[in-house]
């Protein structure tokens, strides 16, 4: 059981190396929400909404709707990137794309504007 603990922890250790370090493991029961990097550029915010939206429902983005304001990309893309990682079961993985997102544990929600959480 010992030598199992030991090769568990080296393969953890490997893995996490290989990530690049980056590597968080968090509870699924832990709130978590997926936001853009606050440094992501206007074209990469599109391409984010245009990907997240052509798989999960951003109705919430139009106008009339509760997170249409702020009209930006920036936060548009936020929202439809934490509509996208909560559709898919809040793994970081489904935060990266590509390196532009960021997992964050404070509710980003504001005024009208809830952030989902969950299915």
């Amino acid at each position: 059981m010992e030598r199992l603990l030991v090769n568990l922890s080296s393969y953890l250790l490997l893995l996490c190396l290989i990530s690049g370090g980056g590597m968080v493991v968090r509870s699924q029961s832990e709130k978590t929400w997926c936001v853009a990097k606050p440094s992501t550029d206007e074209v990469a915010l599109v391409d984010n909404i245009s990907y997240a939206c052509s798989i999960v429902d951003c109705t919430i983005l139009q106008e009339g709707h509760s997170c249409f304001y702020p009209n930006n990309n920036i936060s548009h893309a936020s929202v439809a990137m934490n509509l996208y990682f909560q559709f898919h079961g809040r793994n970081y993985w489904n935060c990266d794309f590509k390196n532009s997102g960021l997992i964050v544990s404070t509710d980003p929600s504001f005024g009208g504007c809830i952030y989902q959480f969950g299915n």
